[in-house]
């Protein structure tokens, strides 16, 4: 089961660096996500949301590719149409990732100058994403994490 943290930071800029500290735990085998956003409200008020690709539609595109690759030795046209459907119809039976009304709802909630991460960890060591955390000042959303790793990384983001 995934677990989701959604962390507000208190510079713009900080959701987007904690992000690319979170991506090098990715590349060393110490968190996989299943899906992450970035939202950022500058000074001016202006929104900017970044959703990544979460697992779901990773796996869609990759069944449908496949598909598409079948079908299309066979009938080249219909091939194309089949693959991306089936690609799209795959990703959508998939419920998992960030929620696009929740995401809306914290972006509205947002004050100007300000950043928040959405990470839903398929898999992770809770220790390494704390500490990848913990240069930074914020406040927790929302957890899923155990109670005692969400007071922890509660703790570090307060300092």
């Amino acid at each position: 089961m995934s677990d989701l943290i959604v962390v507000a930071f208190d510079e713009l800029d900080d959701a987007r660096t904690a992000m690319g500290r979170l991506r090098a735990l990715e590349r060393e085998g110490q968190v996989q996500f299943e899906d992450t956003a970035l939202v950022e409200r500058t000074l001016e008020g202006e929104i900017h949301v970044r959703n990544e690709l979460s697992g779901a539609t990773e796996t869609g595109a990759a069944i449908g590719a496949l598909v598409g690759a079948v079908v299309t030795f066979f009938f080249p046209v219909v091939g194309i149409v089949v693959g991306a459907a089936g690609g799209a119809a795959v990703g959508s039976l998939f419920k998992t990732g960030v929620e696009s009304s929740f995401v809306d709802e914290v972006k509205q909630r947002l004050s100007p100058g300000r950043s928040a991460l959405f990470l839903v960890v398929r898999r992770a060591s809770t220790d390494a994403v704390i500490a990848a955390l913990e240069p930074f000042k914020g406040a927790v959303i929302q957890s899923t994490l155990p109670p005692d790793a969400e007071d922890e990384l509660r703790r570090v983001l307060a300092l």
